[in-house]
């Protein structure tokens, strides 16, 4: 029996500087935050980072000073427009960006977990995005009778893909229980090698899999490692084990004002161990009391 257990610090050792990471989850939606606040606190450097849905995990790297390159097609908290950290790095001119459109990145996953080079599509055509600089678009002609010309998205394809789930066992048979898996397992069959977080690792007989395949996303083949880390996704939320902390996010938000507020918030919740940042927003009693929020 193979056991894939590892710590986040394991996981986070698997990266190398200059790698092409791929984050899961959506916006402020089951981020592996434990995995990314790990990553901030490394000294890994050149990273291009690829999360199209991107969130706090955009903005920490980016205010760590991670990333490189950015592929992406939206930085939000949600209830916060647009991820401050990210304008902030985005106006500083920090990194190099790709910037997508959702179908393009969709399909430049779905290519990736395919193993296609590339897959044509309408979505980009008639703007700018196709005529970005530093990146040259590709189309191919329909061969059939409608000889339709259509942008070729080449495939995205992570070195290592990061996600966070909410069980698994030790051979890395994974189960999401959230209603929107979005596109983690696109991500997860795209990239070379990829890990996930969990709230909690349990005997494979306790995630009942003939009751609960539909949550099981990929086979645990394509997991290469899984940590146990629970409230690893906090402060996005993990439902339906816990909800979304507005608080801590609009914490987070202030942070970005200047110099000083985001060196006193790294101060609290980065650059302290995970059992240290759990104390910090109250603990999981706290967390697990969290509303559920409006949108």
């Amino acid at each position: 029996m193979l056991d894939k257990r590892m710590t986040v610090d394991d996981i986070v050792d698997q990266i190398s500087d200059g790698m092409t990471i791929g984050i899961g989850g959506w916006a402020t939606r089951r981020k592996p935050m434990a995995l990314i606040r790990a990553i901030a606190r490394s000294s890994l450097k050149d990273l291009t980072v690829m999360a199209g849905y991107g969130g706090m995990d955009i903005g920490m790297l980016a205010a760590t000073g991670k990333i490189r390159k950015l592929v992406f097609a939206f930085a939000s908290l949600d209830h916060y427009p647009l991820e401050p950290h990210f304008r902030n790095a985005r106006q500083a001119g920090s990194f190099e960006v790709l910037e997508l459109d959702e179908g393009m990145y969709h399909w430049g996953l779905r290519a990736g977990a395919m193993k296609l080079p590339f897959l044509p599509t309408r979505v980009g055509i008639g703007t700018d995005i196709i005529n970005q600089s530093g990146f040259d678009f590709k189309f191919v002609k329909s061969p059939y009778e409608d000889g339709e010309e259509l942008v070729a998205m080449p495939a995205l394809v992570p070195d290592i893909a990061l996600i966070h789930a909410h069980r698994s066992d030790e051979r890395g048979n994974i189960l999401t229980l959230s209603v929107d898996p979005i596109f983690d397992e696109l991500l997860v069959r795209a990239a070379k090698k990829s890990y996930a977080t969990v709230e909690k690792i349990v005997p494979t007989a306790d995630l009942d899999m003939k009751k609960n395949s539909r949550y099981n996303l990929v086979e645990r083949a394509m997991i290469a490692g899984v940590a146990e880390a629970p409230l690893g996704a906090h402060p996005t939320s993990a439902a339906p084990d816990y909800q979304l902390d507005l608080k801590h996010i609009k914490t987070y938000v202030e942070s970005a004002a200047s110099p000083e507020a985001w060196a006193e918030y790294k101060a609290k919740y980065i650059d302290v161990s995970e059992a240290d940042y759990q104390a910090a927003i109250g603990g999981a009693d706290a967390v697990k009391q969290l509303p559920v929020p409006i949108y």
